[in-house]
């Protein structure tokens, strides 16, 4: 998508950026009942903006979505968030910014991005070159641990 443009977010854009998550979580009718019984789980840090680990996609001007990078103790690098507006998805954001997250975890010399994926996204991360490794619990339910090999 030419007209798609990957940033770092800026400190300013965190209420915006809560607010497109909540927007996109509670669009998930599976998620929906889990989320508004713990609000707390949707919080991003001012820190971990600041440190550059936050990426906003913008469309055509407009916030449309925006992931996050967290460094592992292990040296590898998670995804650690993901959301698009939901009126904009199906148009490749989500793509874009998995691949962008790849391209900064290849640049810190991680050889693998992971994450815990809602199961309801089984196969956008199949689809963006993620394999299954594993599942684990989450205090939403049962979560997949999926990992994308990072070529160098």
């Amino acid at each position: 998508m030419d007209d798609v443009r990957i940033r770092p977010a800026v400190s300013s854009e965190r209420k915006d950026l809560e607010a497109l998550q909540w927007r996109a979580s509670l669009s998930n009718a599976g998620d929906r009942n889990a989320l508004l019984a713990h609000p707390d789980a949707i919080e991003l840090t001012i820190e971990q903006i600041e440190t550059g680990g936050v990426f906003v996609a913008e469309w055509n001007g407009l916030l449309a979505g925006f992931s996050a990078v967290l460094p592992r103790a292990d040296g590898e690098t998670d995804l650690d968030a993901l959301f698009v507006e939901p009126a904009t998805r199906r148009r490749g954001i989500g793509r874009l910014l998995v691949e962008h997250c790849a391209s900064v975890a290849r640049e810190h010399g991680s050889t693998a991005l992971h994450v815990v994926g809602n199961p309801h996204a089984e196969a956008f991360y199949l689809a963006c070159g993620f394999e299954m490794t594993g599942t684990t619990e989450t205090r939403f339910g049962p979560g997949l641990l999926l990992r994308k090999i990072l070529a160098s």
